[in-house]
């Protein structure tokens, strides 16, 4: 039972029984639980959607200090991470595919930077931003296979080796072909991606474009950016350290993959 005012952002009780396994680091009857488990998690969902700092939750909230503390071992044991991956085959199945993917799709995302961001950001010339970039890849249904964040001003074919690596470990080395944008052309992205037995395919946009053009494939991984966009505490780079963004990140994704899995949970009575 939650002990806290209704917020849009609680998870419901269906979500909750499949997440719990996940969030229990400690046995439930554990003498040093002071706060209840669903309470901090429903902090964390109302903060990185609203995007507030950790000491403006809500009074009748666990205090902060003891939502971050929490937070940063969830993060530390990579629950999020898992959560991902278990949802990630849920929905492959209600979707009559494999529980692994053998295509994803790579892009990166530029996130302006702030005080707390500042020391690492880096300046994107193509953007015109100095902040952070998320470099992702996603299965074609826009799942989150692998993330990880760089200074602004890294190359995203710089990236490719270590973004193969993240989705075979990911998938169990499923994957054989990745699509990507024009930003990943050259030798040097391809042989990376081929040391771990992925083919990369440029997408090219048409040389006669007028206004907004949707590539094949290519959107799927825009898409999935957008649902991410919609957290705001993902707007831009708050984060003092790059593993706390990358972790905020997965929360996201889990929350997002979490309610489009939930009306498929059967619980027994």
């Amino acid at each position: 039972m939650i002990t806290h005012k209704p917020y849009p952002s609680d998870v419901s009780d269906a979500e909750w029984e499949f997440v719990l396994p996940y969030l229990c680091l400690l046995p439930e009857e554990a003498g040093q639980r002071v706060h209840n488990l669903r309470d901090v998690f429903d902090a964390l969902r109302w903060l990185v959607r609203s995007g507030a700092p950790w000491r403006y939750l809500p009074n009748d909230f666990p205090p902060w200090q003891m939502v971050y503390q929490q937070t940063r071992r969830w993060l530390a044991a990579g629950c999020f991470e898992a959560i991902v991956h278990d949802l990630r085959a849920v929905l492959r199945f209600a979707d009559g595919r494999g529980p692994e993917p053998t295509g994803a799709v790579l892009d990166s995302r530029t996130i302006q930077s702030t005080p707390e961001s500042g020391h690492r950001a880096g300046y994107d010339g193509y953007k015109r931003r100095k902040g952070s970039k998320v470099h992702a890849a996603v299965d074609t249904l826009g799942n989150l296979l692998a993330l990880h964040v760089t200074a602004a001003n890294e190359q995203d074919r710089a990236q490719v080796g270590r973004l193969a690596e993240a989705i075979q470990e990911a998938t169990g080395e499923s994957v054989e072909l990745a699509y990507v944008d024009q930003g990943y052309t050259g030798e040097e992205p391809a042989a990376a991606a081929a040391e771990h037995g992925i083919r990369l395919e440029v997408v090219k946009l048409a040389e006669a474009k007028r206004g907004f053009v949707l590539l094949p494939r290519r959107w799927v991984v825009e898409r999935s950016f957008g649902w991410a966009a919609r957290f705001r505490r993902l707007a831009k780079d708050y984060e003092r350290l790059a593993e706390t963004l990358v972790g905020l990140h997965y929360v996201a994704f889990s929350l997002l993959m979490l309610q489009k899995a939930a009306p498929l949970f059967v619980w027994s009575s």
